[in-house]
């Protein structure tokens, strides 16, 4: 500032220069956001599995499963469902963002060029709006309030932190124009240089982390077979619920006294065995589990499809009461996943 001052007539191209180098922070933060967050909008318009809540979500990515077939992957599913979800957006936002069409590159194309024009556009509306005004001997503080009042939407560019400027006499706000345009145009170039080498790690806010955000829900998992509640609800009033529960052998349960896996799902233990499964309290006493007999086909599959890595998994056998069905074994792949789909 002390330099500007002392400048004259440079003083004006000094000024530009000086606030540009406010300004190039502020512009590159904003490219990542926007680009961020056009990424995830984009990806849940285009890719089906997103364009549900979190329960269809979870039918995608239990088809997925079962189409890879990899008893690691269902392993990292069942011992961490959120965190397999966020790994799996994470997945396809980068294959769509990365593959042969290279969506990022046009995407931070896109976003620099809009706020930059942006800038462009609030540099000349602030100029039209002070260079008329005689009644202000303070024009380039006027001009910094309306520069400011424009970008407010597009750029984190607090007035307060230009205030070491305002008090500048600077009288020919059309030069002005024009030194700012001069002072942005490398800040651009040098912005675009460095976005042609980034990727999905240069993003502070995720991508992927703003799409898993908008399947937002309960993460409670039953105590006995381990099935999220489908409350769409982070902190919901109630009980937990859950559409479908599954096999309590997915979780290692086994008969009292025995090495035996419990393949009963809960809604028919507690239409027996556990009828008063709420006196034991919490996590028990907070879920709500109607008896029923019914399996999914699925989860049917599933075990019989890996039977053996269950049981080396939980050292238990599928034997005595937990013997599996024959009518088990007769489920294919593709039944299931069309009664999933159903």
């Amino acid at each position: 500032c002390f330099q500007i001052s002392c400048q004259g007539a440079t003083s004006i191209t000094t000024f530009a220069v000086f606030l540009c180098d406010k300004v190039g922070p502020a512009l590159r933060e904003a490219v990542y956001e926007r680009t961020s967050l056009v990424i995830a909008r984009d990806v849940k318009g285009k890719i089906p599995d997103f364009s549900g809540n979190k329960s269809t979500l979870e039918v995608c990515i239990l088809r997925y499963l079962a189409q890879e077939e990899n008893f690691g992957k269902f392993k990292q599913y069942l011992d961490n469902p959120r965190k397999f979800l966020e790994t799996y957006i994470e997945t396809r936002v980068e294959k769509y963002c990365l593959g042969e069409n290279r969506r990022l590159e046009k995407f931070f194309d896109d976003s620099l060029t809009h706020l930059y024009e942006s800038i462009q556009s609030a540099v000349f509306a602030s100029t039209n709006v002070v260079k008329d005004r005689s009644d202000r001997n303070d024009k380039i503080s006027l001009w910094l309030d309306e520069f400011c009042n424009a970008l407010g939407e597009v750029l984190n560019l607090p007035r307060r932190d230009l205030k070491g400027l305002e008090h500048q006499e600077i009288t020919d706000i059309e030069f002005l124009n024009n030194a700012m345009a001069e002072a942005l145009a490398p800040l651009k170039d040098g912005l675009k240089k460095e976005l042609a080498s980034a990727d999905m790690t240069s993003f502070v806010r995720k991508p992927h982390i703003i799409l898993a955000e908008q399947f937002s829900g309960c993460w409670e998992r039953c105590p006995f077979c381990g099935g999220v509640c489908t409350n769409t609800m982070t902190n919901h009033d109630g009980e937990h619920l859950l559409f479908y529960h599954r096999p309590k052998a997915l979780t290692g349960w086994k008969w009292y006294g025995t090495d035996h896996l419990v393949i009963d799902i809960c809604t028919s233990s507690v239409a027996s065995t556990y009828k008063t499964y709420r006196d034991a309290g919490p996590p028990y006493s907070t879920w709500n589990i109607p008896p029923d007999t019914s399996t999914q086909k699925y989860w049917k599959w599933f075990v019989c499809r890996f039977s053996t890595e269950l049981e080396q998994l939980y050292k238990r056998k599928f034997q005595g009461r937990g013997e599996i069905p024959d009518s088990w074994r007769i489920v294919t792949k593709q039944a299931a996943l069309d009664e999933l789909t159903k």
